[in-house]
Order: structure tokens, then C-alpha cells, then sequence
């Protein structure tokens, strides 16, 4: 049981529900609070007896003895008899309290007023109101007499009034001057020679257009200093009562150090935190969506919430609500561009909570099952039976989009739209259409950073490209022929899947047509009977509007479910994305739309050479981001464009994606979006054969991921790109012993071998080595392992590297993840096949 104490005030403790402790009488008390004096260090008997009695009586001992059993039986109730305690513990000559750091109310008030201290006045503000918000009266009241006390209480009594007046000054800071006037009129009331607080009220009356009042409390300091203690007021009263005569500009009370921003955020706030219980639920939902936009902070806010978010999800199932809890979980929609996961633990327990609460929302009524399976550890693509264990692999955060509901859909998935041509192919070893788009379902118009249209190819490769004998979806502009940007679609991979028409392009959007087709798709209003993909309609259930509101709800689960299981081999991924992104068209909500396309993006490494469809949800993304204000997402689909055109070599237009990016990035104050595109630029250098700038900017590159927040992308990363510019060069890989490779090392150890003239031990090693993990770097992997099996003579090897890459036969290895590459699949392809031929 957590126990806490309180010694601001009465000397007291209190259970883990807030209910005071029995603590009999003042001798009880007494021991208990020196013992809190003594921070958790140990204070012998004999010191407790001189402190408790002024002449110790002859069984003084006995009796210490006595109250120390009396209070560990009040402090721990449950201890079962004859077992240690683990709260006032016996050690050496004497007792100790071992409380948490937060137990103690006067520990938990230094700790917040010393944060204060580091913090601007709209982050301090709250902490010394918080702070000072702790003290029921005098420290140790019942113990102001006691020696052992009296420095204690001296020290918190002076703290105290620190805080008082830099919660005053954070007031004024923060434009809000009339409220510390009253705080510190009966601050001065009791202590009238703190000189701090005269002045910081004289200011304060002046902000509130009191300057008479304002002049009068100088005048009081004044007197009460010369009269009562013979001294003139300090240099700062007098600057103070100059300005104030002359109506200094600088007094002015327009500002806090943030401006308006900051005193908007600061009197927000307050009111939040005056009008809504402590313990309501809507400050989880509130909490969730705090932690969204501060994962765009940078390294230290996308490391507090990824830690936080678990504890908001922990503390929403604890309520027993499972749509509460959906709304958690679903809340931190925040954009996803690496596959290696930060935190694989933490990524495995938010997919079991997704999961038990899919579960839950199916039981209830009228919510229909989703038929997913029963709730297991999702596989991440960590190592398997005899794998080490630190080849997990991972992704980062990249930061989240605006809940702009305003939507645009497509049709519905193997459904023939009235009056358009579409194709939907089931793609290779699925039993259900994969989600890539042909050339009609790419948005004949990519937004850039500014929003507007990208003029890029109108080639061949132009999603709004006319193909002979085929109906074009894409929008054409008056006037001219449609725009678009070297889109996927009519590449070599575009009957994959089934056509994906764009929201708002062409006859597919909000304003489309309904010409009374009987096997289009609606977009929520009503539901087809089934699905082209196999799934059962969900049909609404008897509730009226719980249903779609559990769909929207269960859509976000879904989503969070594909985007955190990414990099693994399990099928629920792939099934939870597709599930997510059908929900998302049919309920016509553009950022769950979003949010479902990124878990499909992260679903879309099953194999290699599927570049051209990340394109496409790319594509797809920047243009519903752009029309509905989802900035980050707009971000996101900005840079999974400038991987896939990266892997296709189309440096032009993946540059086109990166400028738009940053600028997204600078103006909405995003910082990590330039790691990625700083990572991109070193690729273009190794790519376009600058080896020697390129391995000066990957260098460059890698210190901007340290403190960055993103250990899934840095651990392993700078050794594995130089290896790359090494191994494009036919030069050995580097031998140094200090190096850590990572996640990497399986992939690289046999090279490393031959490098150092172990071939029998490559050889083994390479036999060892597992198959790369589904993510972006999947074809370099697969690149490495076949150089080092050519190196070796391992035929099988060749030939299971030659099987898994000739589907991206047309791509740079490795460029698809913006950070590194290989060169041409097609030449390690080349030299596979003289292998074995010669073999």
C-alpha cells in the first residue's frame, strides 16, 4: 500500500485513497516526523530518545521501540506478522523511513519549486500554484518548539516565501497582474521587509492601471524600512519608483517573455485547471492530446510522450471504459515514417491494449465483431528462436495531423464506379486486393509545402496521365493537360492492386454524383452488403448512432494496430491496415483517413519492390492532407514520396519533396523533419557517385540524431551507410572492433569476416544470418547477405537472395528508405545470376 505524509502542516499520513492513518498520540507523531526530518536516513534509537524526551525516562528505549511497532502496523496494515517492513525499516543502531521521493508533501513542494526555477513563466507558473497549493499551516506545526525541528521548519518557511513571490513574478510575466495583486498584499501582511515583494506588487498595481496605488506601496516600503530598521529601500525600489513617475515604456504591462501566445496558453490553462476535477476523464483525452503535439517538439517531448502515452493508456483500461479507452489510444494518431521501432516493448503492450479494447467494443451492444483474431504478442520482426536479441527492429515518430473532419472518399474497393474505368487485381499470395493505386488513382494534382499544385512530369508517369482505350479519374484544370509528379501507377507494379481513386479527384469525392449504380461504395450514410475484399459488411446495429461512432473509434485501434506492429511477419498488420482504411473511406473522415493510410504505408514491406505503391499512398496522403489542413501528415506523405522516388531513382522529384517538407517543417515548427531530409541529402551524394561528400554529410547527418528522441534510427545507422559508400566502391568492410553496428550486425558480421580474411567463419555466419526484417532497409540487407554469399560460395544463399530481390529489379537497394543505398538492384541481381551460373 502507497503512504503518504504531510508535514506542511499538522504531521500527518494519509493511505493510497487520500484516508487519513491513525497515528495515536504525539509521541507517535513525533518519531514519525524526525524520522522524515532525517531523509530516509537512518537516526539511531539513542539519538530519538534525546530528541523526543528532555529527561529520558529509565525504559525511554522500550518506549521508542513501542511507537516505531505501533506505526508500522498503522503504515502497513497488510504486512503479514514476523516479515521485515519495507516502509519504517530497522537498519543498524536505529529506524529509517524509506518513503518514495514524492511521499512527503514538503519533498514533493521543494522538487516543484526547484523545476520552477528552470522553467519560462508559463511552464513555472503552474508548478509554484501546484507547489504552494500543498501547505495546510507552519511545517511540523506541533513541533515548532523542538530543536530537531526548528532548522527544518526554517528552511521550508523561507522556501515558501521564494515561491509566493516567483509565482508573482510569473503572474506578471504572463500578462496577469491583477491576480497576484491580493497574493501579495498578504505575503507583505506577515512579512513586510521581503523588499522582492514590495516591488513586484508596486508593478503589479501599475499593469492594472493603478499607478497612484503603485506609488503609494514604494512610499510604505520606504517608511517601514527607514522607521523600522534604519535602512533606505534597495537600488531596484528606486529604479522602480523612477520608471514608475516617468511611466517608463519597458513597465508596460503588454508582455510576457512568450507575448499573447504565451499568455493565452497561460490563462487557458488556469481555467482548465480550475473547471475540471482532477480526477475527470476528459483530462486523459486532454492529456493524450497534449502528448500528440508535444512529440513534434523534439528529442525530449517525443521521449516524454512516447512514455506518458503508455501511462494515459494504463490509466484509461483502469476505468473499465472501453470506449474511453479506444479514444485514448486512437488519439495519438502521430505520423510514422521509420519501420524500426524505438521502444519494441512498449509498441507490444499499446498493441495488446489496441487489441483487448477491439475486443471489448465487439462485446458491447450493437457493435458488430471485426472477426479479429484473439489477442496475442504481435510480432515486430524481432529476432527469432536463436537470433540475438538486439536485431529488433523499429520506426520513429514523426508528429501528428489536425482532426480536420471534413473528408473526401473513393469508391469502394473491387466495386465498379459508375461511369470510370478501374482495375482491381488481388495482389500476389493475398486473398484480398492490396490498396495500391493504378494510374487513375493517384491525385492528378500533388499539393507541395505550399499547398499548391506540384508541376512535376506530365509524362507517361503522371498519375493524371490518359492511357489509351481508359477512362482518366485524375482532374483536369482548365486548360491545361493534368499535373502530377512521376506518380506510381502505370510503372511495372501497377496491377498489384486494386485502383485507389483519390478524395476530391475526378467523380470520387464529397461532391461526386450518385448515379444509382447498384455496386458503388457509400460513404457512411449506408453500407454495401459486402465488401470486394471478402470482409462482411458492417452493418449498423440497433443502437442508431453508437455504431458509427464505434466504427470511427474502432478505425483508429485498427490503425494503431498496423502502425504499431510494423517490421513483423504476422498478417494481423497487414488485415488491421486494410481494415482501418475501409472504415476510414466509408465514415468519409479525412484524418482517420490519414491516420489509416499510414498504417498502410507501415503494412507495405511484405516484399521487396513495393516502392511504387508507397508512392501511391503517398500521393494520396499529400493531397487529402493539403485540402484538409492535416500538416504533419502533409509532411508524412511528403517524405514517404521523397523515399519512393529515392528508390527509383527520381532524385529530381524526391529533391521537389524534401524542399516541400523542410518548409513544412520550418513553418509549423516540426524539427524533425530536417533529420530526414539531412539523411536524404547525404543518399543523393552516394548515389550520384560523391562518395567522399557523401560520407562527410552522413557524418553530418548522424549528430542530428543525437538527442533527437529516435534511438530506433540512430542505434547501427552511420557504420551501416559508410559500408554502403565502402561496398559501392569494391572496397572490404571496415574491421575496427570498436564498432556497433546495431541492429545491423547479423547482416554485416560475414563481411566483416571476409574483411579480415575468415572465410570458413563468414561462411558460417552467413549461415546464421536470418531473413532481413519487413522494412526499409529490406533490400540492402538482402544486398549484403548476397555479396558476402557470392564472397563464400553459398549458392542457396545466392539464390534466396535473388528470389526475394528481383521484384525490385527496377529499384536502387536501399535508397527506398531515404537514408542510404546500394546502388542498382539490378546489378546485384546481375552478379547473383553469373554466380550461380558459374556455380
Amino acid at each position: 500500500m502507497r503512504v503518504g505524509f504531510g508535514v506542511l502542516g499538522p504531521v500527518v499520513a494519509w493511505d493510497a485513497d487520500g484516508r487519513a492513518i491513525a497515528l495515536k498520540g504525539p509521541r507517535h507523531r513525533a518519531v514519525l516526523a524526525r524520522l522524515i526530518v532525517a531523509r530516509r536516513r537512518v537516526v539511531p534509537v539513542s539519538r530519538l530518545v534525546e530528541d523526543l524526551w528532555t529527561e529520558p525516562p529509565a525504559g525511554a528505549v522500550g518506549a521508542v521501540r513501542t511507537f516505531v511497532s505501533a506505526l508500522r502496523r498503522a503504515l502497513e496494515p497488510q504486512r503479514p506478522p514476523r516479515t521485515p517492513a519495507r516502509l519504517l525499516v530497522t537498519e543498524g543502531p536505529g529506524y529509517a523511513l524509506r518513503a518514495d521521493a514524492d511521499a512527503v508533501d514538503a519533498w514533493r513542494f521543494e522538487q516543484d519549486v526547484s523545476a520552477a526555477a528552470t522553467l519560462p513563466p508559463d511552464g513555472a507558473l503552474p508548478r509554484l500554484e501546484e507547489a504552494l497549493s500543498r501547505w495546510r499551516g507552519p511545517a511540523y506545526a506541533e513541533f515548532a518548539d523542538e530543536d530537531w525541528a526548528r532548522g527544518e521548519r526554517s528552511r521550508l518557511a523561507e522556501l515558501r516565501l521564494h515561491a509566493v513571490e516567483r509565482q508573482a513574478e510569473a503572474r506578471l510575466a504572463l500578462g496577469r497582474a491583477a491576480e497576484a495583486v491580493p497574493d501579495l498584499e498578504a505575503h507583505l501582511a506577515e512579512h513586510p521587509w521581503r523588499e522582492g515583494a514590495w516591488r513586484a506588487l508596486a508593478l503589479a498595481l501599475y499593469r492594472t492601471g493603478r499607478q497612484g496605488d503603485a506609488l503609494a506601496v514604494l512610499r510604505r516600503a520606504r517608511t517601514l524600512l527607514v522607521e523600522q530598521l534604519g535602512l533606505d529601500p534597495g537600488p531596484e525600489l528606486r529604479r522602480l519608483e523612477t520608471d514608475i513617475l516617468d511611466q517608463a515604456p519597458h513597465l508596460d504591462p503588454a508582455t510576457a517573455r512568450g507575448g499573447a501566445a504565451a499568455q493565452v496558453w497561460a490563462e487557458a490553462a488556469a481555467a482548465y485547471d480550475r473547471t475540471v476535477a482532477s480526477g475527470a476523464r476528459a483530462r486523459l483525452e486532454s492529456t493524450v492530446g497534449l502528448l500528440r503535439d508535444l512529440s513534434m517538439t523534439g528529442g525530449g517531448g517525443l521521449r516524454t510522450a512516447r512514455q506518458q502515452r503508455v501511462a494515459a493508456v494504463a490509466a484509461a483500461e483502469e476505468l473499465g471504459d472501453p470506449e474511453l479507452t479506444a479514444r485514448v489510444i486512437g488519439a495519438y494518431d502521430v505520423p510514422a515514417i521509420w519501420t524500426r521501432l524505438d521502444d519494441p516493448e512498449q509498441a507490444a503492450s499499446i498493441v495488446a491494449a489496441a487489441e483487448r479494447t477491439l475486443a471489448a467494443l465487439a462485446a458491447g451492444p450493437g457493435v458488430p465483431d471485426d472477426g479479429a483474431p484473439d489477442i496475442e504478442p504481435p510480432d515486430h520482426g524481432g529476432p527469432a528462436p536463436g537470433e540475438p536479441a538486439h536485431e529488433t527492429p523499429g520506426r520513429e515518430a514523426l508528429g501528428h495531423g489536425a482532426t480536420d473532419h471534413a473528408a473526401g472518399v473513393r469508391k469502394g474497393t473491387g466495386h465498379e464506379p459508375s461511369g470510370h474505368e478501374t482495375r482491381a487485381h488481388r495482389a500476389p499470395g493475398h486473398g484480398t486486393p492490396s490498396h495500391e493505386t493504378t494510374g487513375h488513382g493517384t491525385p492528378s494534382h500533388e499539393t507541395t509545402g505550399h499547398g499548391a499544385p506540384d508541376h512535376g512530369a506530365t509524362g507517361p508517369d503522371a498519375p493524371g496521365h490518359e492511357a489509351p482505350g481508359r477512362a482518366v479519374t485524375g482532374h483536369k484544370g482548365p486548360g491545361h493537360e493534368p499535373l502530377g509528379d512521376e506518380a506510381p501507377g502505370h510503372g511495372a507494379t501497377a496491377h498489384e492492386g486494386p485502383a485507389r481513386e483519390s478524395p476530391g479527384h475526378g467523380a470520387t469525392g464529397r461532391d461526386a454524383p450518385d448515379h444509382g449504380s447498384p455496386g458503388r461504395a457509400v460513404t457512411g450514410r449506408g453500407l454495401p452488403s459486402r465488401w470486394a475484399s471478402g470482409h462482411e459488411a458492417v452493418e449498423p446495429g440497433p443502437t442508431g448512432e453508437a455504431a458509427p461512432r464505434y466504427e470511427a473509434v474502432r478505425a483508429r485501434l485498427l490503425a494503431t494496430v498496423a502502425v504499431e506492429s510494423r517490421g513483423g511477419r504476422s498478417e494481423r498488420g497487414r488485415q488491421a491496415a486494410r481494415q482501418a482504411e475501409e472504415i476510414a473511406r466509408r465514415l468519409d473522415d479525412p484524418a482517420l483517413l490519414a491516420f489509416a493510410l499510414n498504417g498502410v504505408f507501415m503494412q507495405t514491406f511484405d516484399r521487396a519492390g513495393l516502392a511504387p505503391r508507397r508512392d501511391a499512398t503517398g500521393a494520396e496522403l499529400i493531397a487529402l492532407s493539403a485540402r484538409h489542413g492535416l500538416v504533419t501528415f502533409e509532411v508524412l506523405g511528403h517524405l514517404i514520396r521523397l523515399q519512393a522516388r529515392s528508390a527509383l531513382a527520381d532524385f529530381a522529384s524526391a529533391d521537389r519533396h524534401a524542399a516541400a517538407a523542410d518548409r513544412l517543417g520550418e513553418r509549423h515548427e516540426r524539427p524533425l523533419v530536417s533529420v530526414f531530409t539531412e539523411w536524404y541529402r547525404a543518399l543523393r551524394l552516394a548515389a550520384t557517385g560523391q562518395a567522399a561528400e557523401a560520407e562527410a554529410a552522413y557524418r553530418d547527418a548522424a549528430t542530428r540524431l543525437d538527442g533527437a528522441g529516435m534511438p530506433g534510427l540512430e542505434h547501427g545507422l552511420l557504420p551501416l551507410a559508410l559500408l554502403c559508400l565502402r561496398v559501392e566502391r569494391g572496397r572490404p568492410a571496415p574491421t575496427d572492433a570498436d564498432l556497433d553496428w546495431g541492429p545491423y550486425a547479423p547482416w554485416v558480421r560475414p563481411l566483416v569476416l571476409l574483411a579480415r580474411d575468415r572465410p570458413a567463419e563468414a561462411a558460417a555466419a552467413l549461415r546464421a544470418v536470418p531473413e532481413p526484417p519487413r522494412d526499409l532497409l529490406l533490400e540492402a540487407l538482402w544486398c549484403l547477405t548476397g555479396r558476402a554469399a557470392i564472397a563464400v560460395g553459398d549458392r542457396e544463399t545466392m539464390a534466396r537472395a535473388h528470389t526475394a530481390l528481383a521484384p525490385a529489379a527496377a529499384e536502387l537497394a536501399g535508397a527506398g528508405s531515404g537514408l542510404l543505398t546500394l546502388g542498382p538492384v539490378s546489378r546485384h541481381l546481375a552478379d547473383l545470376g553469373d554466380a550461380l551460373r558459374k556455380g
